[in-house]
């Protein structure tokens, strides 16, 4: 079954933050080198906002990983 908007966005932000705590980044590192806002990072990684995918595209250069990646295992 697949999963519902809530879902989706929520596993999105698990996987980002995953990938950013693999590479020993913080938050407000990654905020700052992307270009975002810090709670705007935190909103994303906690699944609460629906991000756009330019956002996605500014976190995954950042972080020096293909934007497929936060959508594994879904």
């Amino acid at each position: 079954m697949p999963l519902n908007k809530e879902e989706l966005i929520k596993k999105v932000g698990f996987n980002i933050r995953s990938c950013r705590k693999s590479k020993n980044i913080s938050i407000q590192k990654l905020a700052l080198e992307a270009g975002l806002d810090y709670s705007q990072v935190c909103r994303i990684e906690r699944g609460v906002i629906n991000t756009s995918i330019y956002q996605l595209f500014l976190i995954s250069k950042t972080l020096d990983v293909p934007i497929i990646l936060f959508f594994s295992d879904i």
